[in-house]
């Protein structure tokens, strides 16, 4: 039997594949082995051992993406949990980015972009990643993200720039005003998670020209500063006009995204919500 895990910072989907073919699937809240306790850890694992493996058959291999894995040690955390659980397993963690690439080119080439609360890219060829411009997180970074439209819709909204109707609706559904916004950015935890959520008002409201120009220059941006980079370092400029999406935000703006790709001569070509299904291809051949 073979473990496929996916995590992301909200949550983890969990795919055990046995010999004849067939899918157990679990999901538990996300582990990060960068932000989580031990404890906390231990737990997320042992919610998701039963139901994967309820008869308690053998773990040949286990392959772990996740968030914030750019190390042996960020990983340890997990490791140690995953052996005593599969003692005879072997274990393979990578990063979400390539967990995305795997998922949209297998091993092929292409460029790759995560589009969800934050936001990543690399330039992928013949199953590597060759260049990765770094997404400098949602203080610095993270365009072409839930959490960049959020911040720039709620940056507006706090200087009265937002047009008159839509901020009425917007405090009408959410009941939040100046100082309950700056709170909620300055004072409490996830931030990020915040200004993220403020991006479906944002998207059903893109028939109003000032709110459209926003989420184009919001998927401009993450274009201009990163995916359109990639073409000059590429060793086949073709394949790295050709972008792949993961990510619920990219998926929602897949229109804009196709649209504002001709201004820059890349062909968005695939779109996925979570490439968790698509690792069990790559990882199970013989799993249709």
């Amino acid at each position: 039997m073979k473990i496929i895990v996916e995590s992301g910072a909200t949550k983890t989907a969990w795919r055990a594949v046995y010999e004849d073919g067939t899918v157990r699937e679990a999901l538990t809240e996300g582990l990060s082995p960068t932000c989580l306790e031990g404890e906390h850890i231990r737990d997320i694992v042992r919610a998701a051992v039963p139901v994967l493996n309820p008869s308690g058959s053998r773990v040949e291999e286990i392959f772990f993406y996740g968030a914030g894995l750019v190390s042996e040690a960020s990983s340890a955390p997990v490791r140690a949990l995953l052996e005593d659980w599969c003692p005879f397993a072997r274990i393979e963690f990578h990063s979400d980015i390539l967990a995305a690439a795997r998922a949209l080119f297998g091993d092929g080439s292409g460029v790759v972009a995560i589009m969800g609360t934050g936001s990543n890219s690399c330039l992928y060829e013949d199953g590597e990643i060759v260049r990765n411009i770094r997404p400098g997180g949602y203080v610095l970074g993270d365009e072409g993200s839930g959490v960049a439209l959020g911040r720039a819709f709620l940056a507006d909204l706090v200087k009265g720039m937002i047009p008159e109707n839509i901020e009425k609706e917007f405090v009408a559904q959410t009941g939040l005003d100046y100082s309950a916004i700056v709170h909620k950015v300055y004072k409490e935890k996830a931030a990020s998670a915040f200004m993220a959520s403020m991006a479906p008002f944002v998207l059903a409201h893109t028939s109003d020209p000032y709110i459209q120009a926003m989420v184009q220059d919001c998927i401009g941006s993450f274009l201009k500063r990163a995916l359109a980079r990639y073409v000059g370092t590429a060793r086949d400029k073709d394949a790295a006009r050709k972008v792949g999406v993961v990510g619920s935000f990219g998926c929602a703006c897949e229109n804009i995204l196709r649209e504002a790709g001709k201004l820059y001569g890349l062909e968005f070509v695939r779109f996925l919500k979570s490439p968790i299904d698509e690792l069990v291809r790559y990882h199970c051949s013989y799993v249709i």
